[in-house]
């Protein structure tokens, strides 16, 4: 379980770094836009990250 964990933990550090690495100028935009954000769009985004997360590992199990 723990190495599924790692293995998962790793996986989604390279996918979160690839924009950066990328576009980095389109990575500042995207940020400086979300910084801009009221706090309850942010939770619904986490919302909606949570349950496309949850929908996936239904699926893939």
């Amino acid at each position: 379980m723990a190495e599924a964990l790692l293995g998962a933990l790793a996986l989604m550090l390279v996918i979160e770094g690839l924009l950066p690495f990328v576009a980095p100028a389109s990575w500042r935009r995207v940020f400086e836009q979300a910084v801009r954000l009221g706090d309850g769009q942010i939770r619904f985004i986490g919302l909606c990250s949570i349950l496309a997360g949850l929908v996936l590992l239904w699926f893939w199990r």
